[in-house]
């Protein structure tokens, strides 16, 4: 049957048009369009508490305060982040250079140096200078004219200390018949006759035993004396090459000492590390003076690898810059958006000579770590926690806050390795970590030793209360948009439309999102549909042009269950009214897009002892969220009708055509008008469809996704023809959530479409029914009693119809010999 239009006018009245939407006045914004705002900051739009927080911690010089910025991807986290630490690092001092050097002691231990700023570049430069001035200054030393002459003095002596020594030994050697020469190197004795000739074998066999033996104890007495001499004459050859290293030092030092103090000159300026430089250039002219030799120029044959030898030691000279801060302004702000173990920590490189892998000093790398010590360092924790290795250096960095930089895959190389272990060095850094309200939560219960490490806080909301200056703001957001990406500006009434579509990505008139990211994209699109029609500035119409297209691109799914609708494949009735069957409304979230569609409720009723089944929960198909409002449902009902009690009942309730899931409570609405429906045997209209949440009262709780419900419905409806019976039904508490299409509007305008807002269910079910609930006060616990026992409902309401249903069922109970059902027989 049709419900009488007469009794419709007691449910709640439709919403105006001007309840459904928002709209922006361009006018109280402030300006024409938006270059006039290119000059003004951007602001934390809606982030007081964020921007609090972060200004805090950065500015906070304690150890163990590092931030974690947790929010939703979009709302501006990592943007607001940097711009908050490039303004902190700016008023800081600039942190110095970091150099590592070889260490002449230890050379698997490089050493670590700190210079100011700018310094590093200075000594890198005077080390080069350095080493190319000794490769041509030393040779020139080594052979200048006094130098030779000198050398020649020293050499003189020994040759005639020596000679004299050796013609002793030569005139011993002739008194016992003995010829002495030099060859080789060796001193070779000869025996020889009277007249001072060879002795011939023959001429020695013939000798007598007394000559014999004179000529055996003269060769003892004669190795005897070769001994003596090469005893006298060692000290002198040791005296020789010491005098010739002496004469070399003292002429090379001079040299040595004006450069090594050239370089300590252009250092002057006092640092912390001043007494490891000044050991490490005392090093080198240790290393250089004791090395002499490879300087002099030697054989054509030996010149090359003498050449690769110096080579090789000079490069011990050269220093390895691996933060170098000469043209850094204030502290340095690093975003490491990829931190792998090498980019984050260092790295040591190495290369293969003779299948092993070698390297020294000068081939140690930086990481992101060392580069920010000073400043600020933004990372983010989905990408650190996706790999173990960089997990746990980073636990071990923030209990020490030192850092020595390794090459941990070396220990897993096939390559015999020749390793390294640099100097650890401290680092200043503060740690700005980005990630999720889950993730931040995960890790202090998961990881509660390096979340301690992370004690600012800085929380991002993903909506804030709207008002005049969070309007203005966003249109300087847009402006700033505009002109880093070189776009044209935005009027007035185009950045209206879009502080418009943030309240309906809030779903809140009162509300904006914080997800500019959307703002942004829809910043760039509208900018793109301005410049195709050739115009200078981007207007409202590019704004809601942009938005269609984008919803065109992604509406493919919606378009295709709609028309499934359309086909009756999927089947929704839009017209008359039918009993225990309604229209309730559902979200489908596709991540990049949202959509509203109805979806049939239908519920029969028997009579029985089983109570209520969900079919939905019985095959798997209801999440918990779901099955708990259906619990809610059931305890209403059962307090509705308490004095009924028990009540001879088996209910079942199905969501037609849904073989996907149901989850969520905002269904719990059009289910219980289902049931009662059902139960009173009173028809439901079907040009309404209904969502909304159900307590244990009746009241009706606010849901989400009421635009796309809507929309969704309408849109249904319109595809069938609009005739003025069509509408939805929502909770009163979602009325400023309500920012819907323009269609949607001027249907309602027109009278063709309408929106109810109810507090209770008992208005609802008037509205679906044109039948009065049944109670004075439906929000009394139970109804009145008669003097009989009897609960007394208004004659002919729906609840009087669903009490007379139960006691049928409970005399059919009875008949059928059911023993529970007289325990509460009326």
């Amino acid at each position: 049957m049709e419900p009488d239009q007469d009794l419709l006018a007691q449910g709640p009245a439709p919403l105006p048009a001007a309840a459904l939407r928002l709209r922006v006045d361009p006018a109280a914004l402030g300006f024409e369009d938006t270059d006039e705002l290119i000059g003004e900051p951007l602001p934390w739009i809606g982030q007081e508490r964020a921007q609090t927080a972060a200004r805090f911690g950065l500015a906070l010089d304690q150890p163990r305060h590092h931030l974690f910025v947790l929010g939703e991807v979009g709302t501006g986290r990592a943007t607001l982040l940097q711009q908050e630490m490039r303004a902190v690092a700016a008023q800081r001092p600039v942190p110095p250079d970091l150099c590592y050097l070889h260490n002449f002691e230890n050379p698997q231990q490089p050493r670590a140096l700190r210079l100011p700023a700018g310094q590093g570049r200075v000594l890198r430069q005077r080390m080069q200078e350095l080493v190319r001035t000794l490769q041509a200054d030393i040779p020139k030393r080594l052979s200048e004219p006094s130098f030779k002459a000198a050398l020649s003095a020293l050499e003189k002596n020994y040759a005639d200390r020596e000679a004299q020594a050796y013609a002793e030994l030569a005139a011993f050697a002739r008194q016992r018949h003995f010829a002495l020469r030099r060859e080789g190197g060796q001193l070779i004795f000869t025996l020889i006759d009277e007249q001072g000739e060879p002795l011939a074998a023959e001429d020695l066999a013939a000798l007598d035993e007394a000559h014999r033996r004179a000529y055996d104890d003269g060769e003892r007495e004669l190795r005897a004396e070769i001994l003596r001499f090469l005893e006298v004459t060692a000290p002198l050859e040791r005296a020789l090459r010491e005098g010739v290293e002496a004469l070399r030092r003292q002429a090379v030092k001079p040299l040595l000492e004006r450069e090594l103090g050239a370089v300590r000159q252009a250092l002057r300026k006092q640092f912390k590390d001043a007494r490891k430089l000044n050991q490490w250039l005392d090093g080198i002219a240790t290393d250089v003076l004791d090395n002499l030799a490879l300087f002099e120029p030697g054989d054509a044959e030996d010149e090359p690898e003498r050449k690769e030898a110096l080579e090789r030691r000079l490069q011990r000279y050269r220093v390895n810059l691996v933060v170098d801060n000469a043209d850094t302004q204030g502290a340095p702000v690093i975003v490491e958006n990829n931190p792998l173990y090498r980019p984050l920590f260092g790295s040591i490189e190495y290369q293969t000579d003779n299948d092993v892998l070698v390297t020294d000093f000068s081939r140690i790398r930086a990481g992101s770590l060392l580069r920010a010590h000073g400043g600020f360092l933004m990372l983010h924790l989905r990408d650190l926690v996706a790999d173990e290795l960089v997990w746990e250096k980073l636990r071990r960095f923030l209990r020490s806050a030192r850092l020595q930089i390794e090459e941990p895959g070396t220990m897993f190389s096939a390559l015999a390795t020749t390793s390294l272990e640099p100097e650890a060095v401290d680092v200043d850094v503060k740690i700005v970590l980005i990630g999720t309200h889950e993730q931040y939560y995960a890790l202090q219960e998961g990881d509660p030793e390096f979340a301690r490490h992370f004690r600012v806080k800085v929380d991002f909301a993903d909506s804030f209360k709207a008002n005049a200056d969070t309007w203005r703001a966003t249109g300087v957001f847009v402006a700033h948009t505009a002109q880093r990406r070189g776009l044209p500006a935005f009027t007035a009434d185009a950045v209206a439309a879009l502080i418009e579509d943030s309240h309906r990505e809030a779903e809140d008139r009162t509300r904006q999102s914080a997800v500019f990211a959307r703002t942004e994209t829809l910043v760039i699109e509208a900018a793109q549909h301005a410049r195709a029609r050739g115009a200078r500035r981007v207007e409202r119409r590019d704004v809601q042009q942009a938005i269609a297209a984008r919803n065109r691109r992604h509406d493919g799914p919606d378009e295709r269950l709609r028309a499934a609708i359309a086909e009756g494949d999927r089947v929704v009735h839009l017209s008359g009214a039918r009993i225990g069957q309604l229209n309730g409304l559902s979200v489908i979230d596709l991540g990049d897009y949202r959509f509203g569609l109805p979806m049939r409720v239908a519920a029969r009723t028997v009579p029985g002892t089983e109570g209520l089944l969900n079919i939905e929960r019985e095959v798997g198909f209801s999440g918990p969220i779901h099955d708990k409002a259906v619990l809610i449902l059931h305890s209403y009902l059962s307090a509705l009708l308490a004095p009924l009690a028990p009540l001879a009942l088996s209910a079942s309730i199905v969501f037609e055509q849904e073989y996907a899931g149901v989850e969520g409570d905002s269904a719990s609405c059009a289910e219980f008008f289902a049931l009662l429906s059902a139960l009173s045997g009173v028809p439901l209209r079907q040009s309404i469809a209904v969502t909304g949440a159900i307590n244990p009262f009746g009241e009706v709780l606010p849901i989400g996704g009421v635009n796309e419900k809507i929309e969704g419905f309408f849109r249904v409806c319109a595809a069938h023809g609009l005739d003025g019976s069509h509408g939805v039904i929502i909770p009163a508490r979602n009325r400023r959530h309500l920012v819907l299409d323009d269609d949607v509007c001027m249907a309602v305008e027109r009278g063709l479409f309408h929106v109810w807002a109810i507090d209770h269910v008992a208005e609802g079910m008037t509205l679906l029914t044109g039948v009065p609930f049944g109670l004075d006060d439906p929000r009394a616990a139970t109804a009145p009693l008669a003097p009989d026992g009897q609960p007394t409902y208004a004659p002919g309401s729906v609840l009087a119809r669903a009490a007379e249903t139960l006691r049928a069922y409970r005399r059919a109970c009875l008949r059928a010999g059911n023993p529970r059902a007289w325990r509460g027989r009326g």
